[in-house]
């Protein structure tokens, strides 16, 4: 972490004089390890958290790195950064615009003077984007519970089970087997409630020839994993077998394509055209693919309007979908890290049509 932090102020340039204030708690974490709340304020000559009594042990035992400054009904948190810009001498501090609050901002310009305020501009999302070997290793485990979890689910499901059920069966099935909590929330959507992407689990029952797509992933040392597999209970319609074998190979031909050097939406390109010329020109309305870490979503992405160009240790996922209202949809989708010249597939689980 100390690393990282050191990183930052060498990718900004900061001088003596400058510090940046770090609110969101996904880069908080990134750039100290510490995982509770209240700012980090990183400059040449001063590493500190600031927060209140609740957090400070633990704030000292997560980032040993940094000194920890307690607030206090009367010692508030701008007054801390106050004390801190005048202790050492800063005069210019860098802020999270697209998190910190207009209100929150406003108190630090009234309770900190004399102070430059500068856009941060999402300088600790783009150190992020690549990821250490550490970090990959977290996802690689992540990404292995959910793939287990997702096998041992096939020989759970019944007919009649509820979207519900098998949403809580893959967590529980998660958390007991070494996740430290879920990357975000499941979706299980069966039957027609496949065509909606991110179809919230009901109290659908599932019956023979539902399609159902299952999208979740674990989370463990801070870092999530993805996947979406559909796959289908008793035989599917001619029409959902189709669209399967499109989406299949529209995953295959675009996860192929991931490499350092590609541009984004040149791979987006290859999965929308291949469905739009497959019959299915506007069922496939979301981006291919997004990054993920710390956050579920993060840069960058796979989709028409990223023109970013794919980095070694970058991780992306591939999920490209058809969803026809009122009949289903299929989504089906990887975890991949890349490499020069090709990717590797950390969500192991076969792609191929599951019929239970």
């Amino acid at each position: 972490m100390n690393e990282r932090a050191s990183r930052l102020i060498q990718a900004m340039n900061l001088n003596e004089h400058e510090a940046v204030l770090v609110y969101n708690p996904s880069n908080m974490f990134y750039l100290s390890g510490y995982t509770g709340e209240g700012l980090v304020l990183i400059a040449q000559k001063v590493w500190a958290i600031i927060t209140d009594f609740r957090y400070t042990e633990q704030a000292e035992k997560q980032a040993p790195a940094y000194s920890v400054e307690a607030t206090s009904k009367d010692r508030r948190e701008s007054a801390v950064v106050a004390e801190l810009c005048r202790a050492h001498h800063l005069d210019t501090l860098y802020y999270e615009d697209d998190y910190l609050t207009v209100r929150g901002l406003e108190t630090l310009r009234k309770n900190v003077p004399g102070i430059d305020w500068k856009i941060l501009a999402g300088a600790p999302e783009r150190l992020r984007q690549v990821k250490d070997e550490d970090e990959i290793a977290c996802i690689r485990k992540a990404c292995k519970i959910t793939g287990d979890a997702f096998e041992r689910m096939l020989g759970n499901i019944r007919e009649g089970m509820t979207e519900k059920e098998i949403a809580l069966q893959l967590e529980y099935d998660m958390l007991t087997h070494g996740a430290d909590g879920m990357a975000f929330s499941t979706i299980v959507a069966a039957g027609a409630n496949g065509s909606l992407p991110h179809a919230i689990p009901g109290d659908y029952r599932i019956r023979k020839g539902d399609m159902i797509t299952m999208d979740f992933g674990a989370k463990c040392g801070g870092y999530c994993a993805d996947m979406t597999r559909t796959i289908a209970f008793g035989q599917p319609s001619d029409e959902m077998r189709r669209v399967y074998d499109t989406v299949f190979e529209a995953q295959k031909r675009s996860q192929a394509a991931v490499m350092a050097g590609k541009c984004c939406e040149h791979i987006d390109a290859i999965a929308r055209d291949y469905i739009d010329q497959s019959g299915y020109q506007g069922r496939f309305g979301h981006g291919l693919g997004h990054s993920l870490g710390i956050d579920i979503h993060e840069s960058p992405r796979l989709s028409q309007n990223c023109s970013d160009i794919l980095q070694v240790n970058q991780l992306v996922t591939v999920e490209p979908g058809i969803y026809l209202p009122g009949i289903g949809g299929v989504r089906i989708e990887n975890t991949v890290v890349v490499k020069e010249g090709g990717c590797e597939a950390l969500t192991l689980p076969t792609t191929d049509l599951i019929i239970l």
